[in-house]
């Protein structure tokens, strides 16, 4: 390396106290790490800050002295380091970092070399981690003897620059890894959906650099139990995680069975508690614990799991010892559970604990572009586990496509509809061949399901919103567009997430798209609102990243 113009190379070392050592005349013939960096005339160097323990302050002299004499131009500067334990990482980091904080850097005029040869591994290490942080902004040097055969004490040295966005093999790794981390968080699925790409990617990078507690919302059946798995294992496969995954379904959960499930019980705690149980926030210790519907969590329930993600520590129920467990926590909901809160039905301060990364799945009509590779995914699926591989012609799969994606498909539980329906198809394929005919009674099956809902109300009746006189001014073409509104606003979670389903393609053309107000102003053209067609309160959405 050359210096160019006037820019001075300043390099930062610590005096070796074995490498560099040498008082007597021998010592010429010898390498010595921070002596050769000032023979090499390559490499001109025009201050040197030389680190040293008071106690090899003469060494420390020497090594200037020599390198003075085989380098004139370089200037050394001896900085005496006193450390109780230059092996105790936390001291030599906190000395080295302080340096570095004071130091009057200027990378216009200077360029800065770290050389990592000597001291100890942990100062290695360190100067390694705050150069690679940009405390020293700066390349490292490394130093080593030459070949048996090679002449001379110098040595050879390499410069590493730590922008790794500078080595084009690293990089492509880095960005293969990064790719692989979202195909398996899609399930290895070629999603199409740019909202829900961009989605992953942010879900990603918050799984692999975050402990905190993830909160997944959406309707159900929209993929928030699998994506949980799929983080897990995404964390398992970086050992970023040793324990087991172990999931909960809180609706499951009620009085003191839910106590004894989550947070274990001791022996006698209450009739049939024979034997200790250890309790799922235990048995998920070094691992990750994923909570569904949290929301129907009880709220003594949830005041224990608040401590328990604060302090890492809790009381099995009817114990009085406390116990500990290290967890990661993801969180499935698809309620409301700022309204929750305002109800009285789940607990503020357990919302604010949780909702650090909020991330909103969206339902399966508005990822459209998603059906046909979720498609083929839910037939390969279903080949792996019946060792049967059924396929569709092509009026077939056209067919399905287009009624899929019709205004009369309103995918109510989303992504459990289509595998349940592609179940269906592949099981009565006539010769692993799902047909145009066999498409056509599927299309009947799911207008049936979706038609009713829970309560015996047809899903888009406008009738069963309409007075008798709005009934009679209600034009045909007005009636379609209407039932379709009332079937989305059914199927979703809250007047946004509606709001998303029926504004998908126009509100990219908007400056500023308020979904949720456009579908408001729409239903009080017929004196509608939320409450009425969906019977759930209208609020907005949980905040998302």
């Amino acid at each position: 390396m050359t210096a160019s113009g006037p820019r001075r190379v300043v390099v930062f070392g610590t005096v070796g106290n074995v490498l560099d050592s040498g008082f007597h005349q021998q010592r010429w013939s010898k390498w010595r790490p921070t002596v050769s960096l000032g023979q090499h005339e390559d490499l001109l160097i025009h201050r040197f800050e030389l680190w040293h323990p008071p106690k090899v302050l003469d060494l420390a002299r020497c090594v200037a002295a020599d390198l003075a004499r085989v380098s004139p131009e370089t200037e050394v500067r001896l900085h005496a380091q006193d450390l109780k334990d230059p092996w105790d990482f936390e001291e030599v980091f906190g000395a080295l970092h302080a340096w570095a904080g004071a130091y009057p850097f200027d990378p216009s005029q200077e360029d800065y070399l770290v050389h990592i040869t000597t001291g100890t591994h942990v100062q290695q290490i360190c100067l390694f981690l705050l150069t690679e942080s940009r405390h020293f902004p700066a390349r490292l040097v490394q130093t080593s003897p030459a070949a048996p055969r090679a002449r001379g004490p110098e040595g050879v040295y390499r410069i590493i620059d730590l922008d790794l966005s500078r080595y084009d093999r690293i990089a492509a790794r880095f960005r293969q890894e990064a790719t692989d981390a979202r195909a398996l968080l899609k399930s290895g699925i070629a999603t199409r959906n740019a909202g829900f790409n961009t989605l992953i990617e942010q879900i990603e990078h918050v799984a692999l650099h975050s402990r905190d507690p993830i909160l997944f919302t959406g309707p159900t059946g929209s993929g928030k139990s699998q994506l949980a798995r799929r983080v897990y294992e995404l964390r398992r496969g970086r050992h970023q995680v040793s324990g087991p995954f172990v999931a909960v379904n809180c609706a499951t959960l009620r009085g003191d069975a839910a106590m004894s499930a989550l947070f274990g019980h001791v022996k006698g705690a209450f009739t049939g508690a024979v034997r200790d149980r250890a309790g799922l926030l235990r048995q998920a210790d070094g691992g990750v614990l994923f909570l569904d519907e949290i929301g129907e969590l009880g709220l003594d329930e949830q005041a224990m799991l608040l401590r328990a993600l604060e302090d890492r520590r809790f009381v099995p129920f009817g114990g009085d010892a406390e116990v500990s467990s290290d967890f990661l926590l993801l969180c499935g909901t698809n309620r409301d559970l700022g309204v929750a809160v305002d109800t009285g039905r789940f607990r503020e301060d357990l919302l604010a604990r949780i909702n650090l990364w909020t991330f909103r799945l969206p339902a399966l009509v508005e990822r459209l572009e998603d059906l046909e590779p979720n498609l083929d995914y839910e037939l390969d699926q279903f080949a792996a586990r019946q060792g049967t591989r059924v396929t569709l012609s092509l009026e077939a799969r056209e067919a399905y496509l287009a009624f899929a994606r019709s205004p009369g498909a309103t995918w109510r539980a989303n992504f459990r509809d289509l595998n349940a329906s592609l179940i269906r198809l592949a099981t009565l394929a006539p010769g692993g061949r799902i047909t145009r005919e066999g498409v056509a009674e599927e299309e009947r099956r799911l207008r049936a399901l979706w038609h009713r809902g829970g309560d015996g109300v047809p899903e888009g009746d406008a009738d069963s919103v309409l007075t008798p006189a709005q009934r009679r001014e209600l034009d045909p073409f007005d009636r379609v567009q209407l039932e379709h509104v009332l079937r989305v606003c059914r199927a979703s979670g809250s007047l946004s997430e509606a709001g998303r389903a029926l504004f998908r393609a126009s509100r990219a053309r908007r400056r500023t798209p308020n979904d949720a107000d456009r579908l408001g102003k729409y239903l009080a053209r017929y004196g509608l609102d939320w409450e009425t067609v969906s019977g759930r309160r209208a609020s907005p959405d949980p905040r998302p990243v």
